[in-house]
């Protein structure tokens, strides 16, 4: 099955300010943002990508410009709103050292399953949306690009945090155990009997995730027992 790429988009200006951006129009990337777009194309660089998805949300959009300008013949992104941030109400737009203050904060810490935002979404139907949205593409991937495709979306930490909890098979009320840094790679390739989790929240370089041959020991989709050798 194809694999998927989800980055995070790179620091913003809301991340530097401290604030809850969620869906606020105008947020866009910071120096330091726009310098980790470039090199996210860098890193990439030796992996074939078929397909570039993104939530509309201008920090995404603008984190994969520099890949998209150095892959003329990758279309895209398309803008899928299920990618899309959080709604997170009357959170949006508010420091998140105040929010820490709030009797919500600790429900979404510690029973995320429980969290819904005043006036915005619950982190069930985060999830819910999220993770339809990324199988969703991976069979339309597989459907018109082969079984070895490698494709891209790029998205928000919570929705990527949503996604792995899913593939790992955690109950939602642990997804805060994951972390995704800005502008961050987290690969999952999604097979008949599970999800694998390749990556999570990878900063460094990515060569290996361009496809390699299959093993004929090792059955497509099962696990290989005593681990991957890792060999190209």
């Amino acid at each position: 099955m194809p694999t998927l790429l989800l980055v995070r988009h790179g620091r913003s200006t809301a991340n530097t300010a401290g604030v809850l951006a969620g869906w606020t129009p105008g947020v866009e990337l910071d120096d330091t943002g726009r310098s980790q777009a470039e090199e996210l194309a860098e890193r990439l660089a030796q992996v074939p990508l078929v397909q570039a998805v993104s939530s509309p949300l201008e920090r995404c959009r603008q984190t994969l410009a520099p890949l998209l300008a150095a892959r003329p013949e990758l279309r895209g992104p398309e803008l899928d709103e299920r990618f899309g941030e959080c709604h997170y109400g009357e959170w949006t737009g508010r420091p998140l050292a105040e929010l820490a203050k709030e009797p919500l904060w600790r429900v979404v810490q510690d029973h995320a399953a429980a969290a819904a935002f005043p006036g915005g979404e619950s982190l069930r139907a985060l999830s819910h949306r999220t993770v339809t949205a990324a199988r969703e593409w991976d069979e339309k991937v597989a459907a018109e690009h082969g079984q070895d495709a490698v494709w891209i979306a790029c998205s928000h930490g919570d929705v990527i945090k949503a996604i792995v909890a899913d593939a790992l098979g955690l109950h939602l009320d642990h997804f805060q155990r994951i972390n995704v840094e800005p502008c961050s790679v987290t690969a999952i390739r999604y097979t008949p009997q599970r999800p694998f989790v390749l990556r999570v929240g990878d900063t460094g370089s990515l060569a290996s995730l361009a496809p390699r041959p299959h093993s004929a020991a090792t059955p497509s989709g099962d696990a290989v027992v005593g681990g991957d050798t890792g060999a190209r």
